[in-house]
């Protein structure tokens, strides 16, 4: 008896044991890079009901990521987490983002056989090995080189389960299977898919990058997502650095790092003529993974009374960035938050969590706060406009939730922070945003009170605070 307890134990401690990874940043991960552009553009897709409840989209991202492709000579490179037809029913306001997307880059393939194209995405869009993709499969047909991650090689945001599923489930792999129904929509899957999604892992990032153009942003080509709310930023910029950072991936992926040639100023100054146009070029950071948690620090810390902070976010948890909310808004400092209200997902209903908890923490401490008004979709944008009495601004957007598991070097995340004056058209544009967002306009209902999904029950508190310590939780 005492040797089998000596081996029971000695099979929990290496269980623990098994999968740690080494340094982020030794891996290439947990990435930054500072640049400078000359033209950036903030791009905004909007979703709201008017005084009849009728539901309306502006778009402009997608399209936008479409002539970024066109226009490209050399190369494409995208990270794109989410692109499957798991729940899509088409309808008005919506769009079949990923046959779209597929039809793209498989045309660019047949009329510029040179331009090289890789997509990285993430192994969700084939419920971990139990459904084929047929838009990956079409692109490889076309000569795409499709990456999936592998998240085995990334950190463990939740232990307790992944310590003994390395040891007991991880030897077995993954495959097609039909025990179980598909949770995410039509079909059938393994049971040890549905053991390796329990994980909650993924290479969460929203990159595209050409030899032209760098685009991050919230949005997924994921047609049942379509009508999400979500923002980008594409800049003639930091092509190179997204490259080397997207590497990381490639490399942990088991495929080979992606480096292609620059012209001297091709990527940190692009288009930039002489020393004066580099002086008012605007900053432009890469940050992903933990770097993106220690800027949004770094900004709410040193925002003086006088500063405006706005802040639109899908899911927000994260302890430490909750409290210097809170701290920047008793030093004086101007804070107005929109929050997903946390209550759609794909035709289901959700319970509120994390958000209405994290929510009610907010107003606790002084700090305005409504909710996006959403009808089906999901205020899916990741948002944070900081402006500075000193006349400058900047805005941090991207894939990144303010969790634990997106902030915390656990999910593969990149953002973009782009810092101008004031006077930039792309810094108005985001304030008018925002504003609008927040005010609401004529015929156009984009936010409600925080009173309409105030929540204090005791129980979905718990659940909030358990499912970020422990990382057993969607979020």
């Amino acid at each position: 008896m005492r040797k089998l307890i000596l081996i029971l134990a000695a099979a929990v401690f290496i269980s623990f044991l098994t999968g740690c990874v080494s340094s982020y940043e030794k891996r290439g991960l947990a990435y930054y890079a500072e640049t400078r552009a000359s033209e950036v553009e903030f791009l905004v897709d909007q979703t709201w009901v008017d005084t009849n409840e009728v539901r309306h989209v502006d778009q402009e991202i997608f399209d936008t990521i479409y002539e970024m492709i066109d226009e490209a000579e050399r190369f494409v490179l995208m990270d794109l987490f989410l692109m499957n037809e798991f729940g899509f029913e088409a309808g008005p306001c919506m769009r079949a983002l990923g046959p779209e997307l597929t039809e793209k880059l498989q045309a660019k393939r047949r009329n510029s056989p040179d331009v090289e194209i890789i997509f990285i995405t993430d192994p969700v869009n084939t419920v971990y090995g139990s459904i084929e993709s047929p838009q990956f499969q079409a692109l490889e047909k076309a000569g795409v080189q499709v990456v999936v991650t592998d998240l085995n090689k990334l950190r463990d945001s939740n232990p307790v389960y992944s310590k003994p599923w390395r040891l007991l489930g991880q030897p077995w792999g993954t495959g097609p299977g039909n025990v179980l129904p598909n949770p995410m929509g039509e079909g059938r899957i393994s049971l040890r898919s549905m053991f390796r999604m329990l994980n909650f892992k993924a290479n969460h990032r929203k990159v595209v990058v050409t030899d032209k153009a760098l685009l991050m942003t919230s949005a997924n080509p994921h047609s049942a997502s379509s009508a999400h709310r979500n923002v980008a930023l594409k800049v003639n910029a930091g092509m190179a650095e997204a490259c080397e950072m997207e590497s990381a991936v490639l490399e942990l992926s088991g495929a080979e790092r992606f480096e292609p040639e620059f012209e001297e100023t091709a990527s940190s100054l692009s288009g930039i003529k002489g020393d004066a146009e580099v002086s008012h070029a605007c900053r432009i950071e890469l940050l992903s993974e933990r770097r993106i948690r220690d800027k949004v620090l770094e900004l709410l810390e040193h925002a003086n009374p006088g500063a405006r902070v706005d802040l639109c976010m899908f899911y927000m948890s994260e302890k430490k960035i909750i409290k210097a909310f809170g701290k920047a808004r008793k030093r004086g400092v101007d804070v107005r938050i929109i929050l997903d209200p946390a209550k759609d997902s794909f035709g289901r209903t959700k319970n509120g969590v994390p958000n209405r908890q994290s929510g009610a923490k907010l107003v606790k401490y002084g700090i305005p706060l409504r909710w996006a008004d959403t009808h089906g979709e999901q205020c899916h944008v990741k948002m944070l406009y900081v402006e500075n009495p000193d006349g400058s601004a900047t805005l941090l957007l991207g894939s990144c939730n303010y969790t634990r598991r997106n902030m915390n070097n656990f999910n593969c995340e990149a953002n973009l922070a782009f810092t101008a004056p004031l006077d930039n058209l792309n810094m108005a544009k985001a304030r008018d945003t925002f504003d609008r967002w927040w005010n609401n306009e004529p015929n156009r209902i984009h936010t409600c009170d925080y009173e309409k999904y105030r929540d204090g029950n005791w129980w979905r508190k718990f659940s909030a605070w358990w499912g970020e310590s422990s990382g057993m939780s969607i979020f």
